[in-house]
């Protein structure tokens, strides 16, 4: 069984951009004109392919990151088309945590906006090279310089355009190619298939002139022998100029910009020749990290799975992205399928997998047998013999493994780092109808949390409520849609309800004691901490101050996994805790009758001492806010935002006229930060006071302390 494609043929992309850039189009003109299908969908009508989910050609908007391979000049493109709406940001994360390169979609007319900045970070985060691709070069606004100066500006970057557009907006023609300095039109009357090219007409002779003397500068800086012959005078080939551009590129050190117009199918095939070009095959990128997995067991308890003894060394260890190699992989994301029990999709990193063959996965110790080897084409599938290195396929048979899990060859292990994921920021309460609705909504629940580790579900220690958690009002509505559609679950929902936070503000100690004394047995645990608050967003940090002649070693991560559950309940209202720093400082130990529980209780009491005493703070989550709305309603909308608490960052306006002159077509982008309770029902607000042409977007920032003015008044709702 030999691989179809050598692996240096072999790219595996995403999409990402804000919401509404194109993303979908773009895949659709991709999977057209790769022969992948043979009729282009459209998100308007809910004939988007990679759109398969009910919700999502309802909405027309992508929730869940599909994935699929197509083949172009002799290459294979494991390609996945991620959401644009921050609601469904896992799928971004997950995505690009095992690509190995990307494209990334800006709008001509919005240019950088919140959420495409957002996903550009994550890139840079996972340190995944990018092309760029600035699509609706048609639409009435766009300006392609604009959003080069918006990309220096906001991100930092450093884009290079290979590519000019002839005309914008209603004028848009074709693109020049600034390598081989020919314009480029496409045939409407075949969709797009075809092209021509021809001589660069003589109103751009000027303009192509400059863009490609700044292109050659730009790219012979990052080669030595490039740069000689640049200075010198001397001719530079197409080959030495895309070899350069191709290198700098992997480095992240420049961006090649492309343009075009994906629903008028202008300028697609271009881009999948950069895909070849400029992206990395997975021999590109840096060997996959990890650790080897040697655990430490105590000695008293040899048997146990997960105690904080059971320590990874720190001896690590990297694989090639070779056939020949052990076999890992990581499983990326867990969905629910209609006839199997789940599906599993993973990114092959060394190694090949054969249907039937035994994995191990690393963090649960057990094995699993392979029953499938899918590719998948959205929510279509065709099975597999085996997989190789590099590719990105789905595993069906895999009942314990979750997303992030390291699945390797049982006698060569190796532990990858996992995925992490923010915390979520708004709750509802959720109640099955009847009784007899209980048992299918606990299983609903189980399934949905593991193919979303944004959603989460806790129980209200007070009403006994189930209390489902995720990242924005559209997540929860649609999961909550789902339960109902796809799972048959009967259930009702409360309103929607902040997940707010809690934290102390100064320095405090706390003692606490569980001894008990009978005729049988004693118990005997003491235990001395400190608390003090840590900046925003730096979470939970625990430091041991103590020697053994205080507290023996081996209860130390007892005691520290007993504070870890302890901060799930604040002290104020019983929120979450967060940015709060443990020290222990102190204790004393009985040789016969300490145990475990006996630290755990007694580090859990000290806690709730301390903490009662450090002056404890609510904080609420502030979300980063993105209005765009019409001149005439701006003075309105910011009223409106000063009244929600709301903190007016900038506010700028865009003239968005097809003549160049101040119109009605002038438009006020607005970014402010609010509290994330102040934006509830906000879109129907927004809609009244715009007569239905304000757009906004949320993204959550940070943790803020609520007003003390404010703070008696909220409700108690629950962990989040």
């Amino acid at each position: 069984m030999a691989r179809e494609y050598p692996i240096e043929n072999v790219r595996n992309i995403g999409i990402a951009a804000h919401i509404d850039a194109g993303k979908t189009t773009t895949t659709e003109r991709i999977l057209f004109y790769t022969g992948k299908k043979h009729k282009i969908g459209a998100v308007d009508d809910g004939t988007a392919e990679m759109d398969w989910m009910v919700q999502e050609r309802e909405r027309g908007v992508t929730i869940t990151a599909a994935a699929t391979t197509c083949f172009w000049q002799e290459h294979a493109i494991h390609l996945i088309d991620t959401p644009g709406h921050v609601d469904f940001t896992v799928e971004v994360e997950r995505s690009l945590r095992v690509l190995d390169g990307a494209i990334a979609l800006f709008c001509a007319v919005g240019g950088v906006e919140p959420q495409s900045e957002t996903v550009w970070r994550q890139a840079e985060r996972y340190e995944v090279p990018r092309i760029v691709f600035v699509n609706k070069m048609d639409r009435v606004g766009a300006n392609f310089t604009r959003v080069l100066e918006m990309m220096k500006e906001q991100l930092g970057a450093n884009p290079v355009p290979l590519q000019l557009p002839m005309g914008e907006g209603p004028d848009f023609t074709g693109v020049i190619d600034l390598v081989t300095q020919k314009a480029m039109r496409w045939d409407t009357t075949d969709l797009g298939q075809t092209y021509i090219e021809t001589e660069i007409p003589p109103e751009f002779q000027d303009e192509v002139a400059q863009a490609r003397e700044a292109l050659y500068e730009s790219v012979a800086v990052e080669d030595e022998a490039l740069l000689e012959k640049y200075l010198g005078g001397e001719e530079i080939t197409h080959a030495e100029l895309l070899t350069v551009i191709r290198a700098a590129t992997l480095q992240g050190n420049l961006f090649p910009v492309l343009c075009g117009s994906s629903l008028k199918n202008q300028g697609v095939q271009p881009l999948l020749d950069a895909v070849i070009d400029f992206l990395p095959s997975p021999l590109d990128v840096p060997p996959i990290e990890g650790t080897v997995p040697d655990f430490v067991h105590s000695e008293k308890n040899r048997d146990y799975k997960s105690l904080p003894q059971r320590k990874a060394a720190q001896k690590s260890i990297v694989r090639k992205a070779n056939d020949e190699a052990p076999f890992s992989a990581l499983a990326f994301k867990v969905a629910s399928h209609p006839t199997v029990d789940k599906l599993v999709y993973c990114r092959i990193y060394s190694g090949v997998l054969k249907r039937g063959e035994v994995v191990h996965n690393v963090r649960s110790e057990k094995r699993e047998r392979i029953n499938r080897i899918l590719q998948m084409h959205a929510n279509k599938e065709a099975v597999c013999d085996a997989a190789y290195a590099g590719d990105i396929v789905t595993l069906v048979g895999l009942k314990d493994t979750k997303t992030g899990d390291t699945l390797t060859d049982p006698r060569e292990p190796i532990l990858l780092a996992s995925i992490t994921f923010p915390d979520p920021v708004i709750s509802i309460a959720i109640e099955p109808e009847r009784a007899s609705d209980a048992d299918t909504l606990e299983e609903t629940l189980e399934k949905l949390m593991d193919e979303d580790p944004t959603f989460t579900v806790g129980i209200d220690k007070e009403t006994g409520q189930r209390i489902i958690s995720g990242m924005g009002e559209l997540h929860l509505e649609i999961l909550t849609d789902r339960m109902i559609r796809e799972f048959g679950v009967n259930a009702r929902v409360s309103k929607l309800q902040v997940a707010y936070r809690e934290t102390i503000s100064t320095f405090a100690e706390g003692r606490g004691t569980h001894i008990h004394k009978t005729d049988e047995e004693g118990i005997y645990g003491d235990v001395l901490l400190t608390v003090e608050p840590l900046a925003r967003g730096e979470g939970f940090k625990f430091e041991d101050n103590t020697d053994e002649t205080q507290i023996p070693r081996q209860y130390v991560p007892f005691i520290e996994k007993a504070l870890e559950g302890a901060t799930g309940t604040g002290p104020r209202i019983g929120y979450p805790m967060q940015d709060i720093k443990i020290s222990l400082t102190g204790g004393s130990y009985d040789p016969t009758d300490s145990s475990e529980v006996a630290f755990e209780a007694a580090a859990v009491l000290a806690f709730e001492n301390a903490t009662r005493k450090a002056n404890p703070l609510l904080l609420e989550p502030i979300m980063r806010m993105h209005i765009t709305v019409s001149d005439e309603h701006v003075g309105k909308v910011i009223g409106d935002l000063n009244s929600r608490r709301a903190q007016i960052n900038e506010s700028t306006t865009q003239d968005i006229s097809d003549t160049g002159r101040p119109s009605q077509s002038t438009q006020n982008v607005i970014n402010a930060f609010i509290p994330l309770s102040e934006t509830f029902q906000y879109t129907t607000r927004l809609r009244s006071m715009t007569q239905g042409r304000g757009a906004f977007t949320l993204e959550f920032s940070h943790y803020e302390v609520v007003p003390s003015s404010l703070a008696p008044d909220l409700n108690r709702v629950g962990s989040a």
